[in-house]
């Protein structure tokens, strides 16, 4: 592992840029997820944005004051203008990962927002709380290809980002099957009510791609590094049904669990509450403290009430009560567009700058 790369002091009003700030470039500036990214960068204390990237239908428009560049022909433009980029392309998956290979390739980290790297060998699949030893493939992941300064670094699915921390919470008590329903936010498929009117007063029991990743994922997130390799974790089943529901942002998932380990509802209430993150004292600016928040009311998370928590990075829990199939249900609640896509993407490479990847 890398020492920490300070790039902060504490100061009578919290931490703030102890030099001047990182360069950075957003490739998929003009869709929904890049959009996030520009307004969560806006006033960020240690990344600005330098250079923006999309289509080559969209090279030459204006974001602000920036113009827009093309991700494909103005690669070599790109690379001397920042230091590291976020993709959030929504493109096919062959051309992303050529696009985040090319750019890694020319010395850029890239934090990908996408899910075409999440399957390759040596990409490590970020949630920052849960699975940060993972940046130990990185060195690895150079090493195979040859790259210096330039590696690819990935975020899962916005739709496991309410429950797997979960199980990172529980991992003591042994999950071993999981059934999780997400009702997830038309945000999370591009949309508003404006372009998607016909979602309005309609649930849709059907999101292209989603199960498989809901059910998927998180054997690589709570897997380990062993020699070269990520070994996933096995033991733990998963069933997802994932659904598009009329509301604008936060993916919402009721959650039914079987752990091995006999416990009672205190004991996983408390297990969320003094979760051990590793986050804890690292000062990274999105960080939400605590990560992880249970609510004792019986109508708690809600979508609209609760999705902002902790300027959308936090995680909410409620209604932990028995289950009569595999013993204990709950619901728990993120926001999809921040903790789910730009925010957590931002966090990882915050993370990454903590840990001297991105200097």
């Amino acid at each position: 592992m890398l020492k920490s790369n300070k790039l902060k002091e504490e100061t009578s009003n919290g931490m703030k840029p102890l030099d001047k700030k990182i360069k950075v470039g957003i490739l998929g500036a003009t869709g929904m997820v890049g959009g996030r990214l520009l307004s969560l960068l806006l006033n960020h204390p240690w990344f600005t944005v330098t250079v923006v990237a999309a289509s080559r239908k969209s090279k030459g428009k204006k974001i602000g004051s920036l113009t827009v560049y093309s991700i494909e022909d103005d690669i070599d433009a790109i690379s001397k203008e920042c230091s590291f980029v976020f993709c959030a392309i929504d493109a096919d998956k062959d051309f992303i990962k050529k696009i985040e290979e090319a750019y890694a390739g020319k010395g850029l980290p890239v934090v990908s927002n996408n899910s075409a790297h999440r399957w390759t060998d040596d990409v490590p699949m970020i949630m920052p709380e849960i699975n940060p030893e993972h940046l130990d493939m990185i060195p690895i992941q150079k090493k195979n290809r040859g790259w210096t300064t330039g590696f690819i670094v990935t975020k899962p699915n916005c739709s496991i980002q309410s429950y797997v921390p979960l199980l990172s919470a529980w991992k003591d008590f042994n999950p071993q099957k999981i059934i999780i329903s997400t009702y997830q936010a038309i945000s999370g498929a591009g949309k508003t009510f404006s372009t998607w009117p016909e979602i309005s007063d309609n649930v849709i029991p059907y999101i292209g791609g989603e199960e498989e990743k809901s059910e998927k994922e998180p054997a690589k997130i709570l897997g380990k590094i062993k020699g070269n390799k990520f070994i996933l974790e096995n033991k733990l089943q998963v069933s997802a049904n994932c659904i598009r529901v009329p509301v604008s942002d936060g993916h919402l998932a009721t959650i039914n669990v079987e752990l091995k380990k006999k416990v009672s509802k205190d004991e996983l209430i408390e297990a969320l509450k003094n979760y051990k993150n590793p986050l804890t004292g690292l000062d990274l600016p999105s960080a939400p403290e605590p990560f992880l928040t249970y609510f004792e009311e019986e109508n708690r998370p809600q979508t609209k009430l609760d999705r902002d928590l902790y300027n959308g990075m936090g995680i909410s829990v409620g209604r932990i009560r028995e289950d009569s199939v595999l013993g204990w249900k709950c619901v728990a609640l993120s926001h999809n567009t921040i903790r789910g896509a730009a925010g957590g993407g931002i966090l990882t490479a915050e993370l990454l700058v903590e840990k001297g990847y991105i200097k």
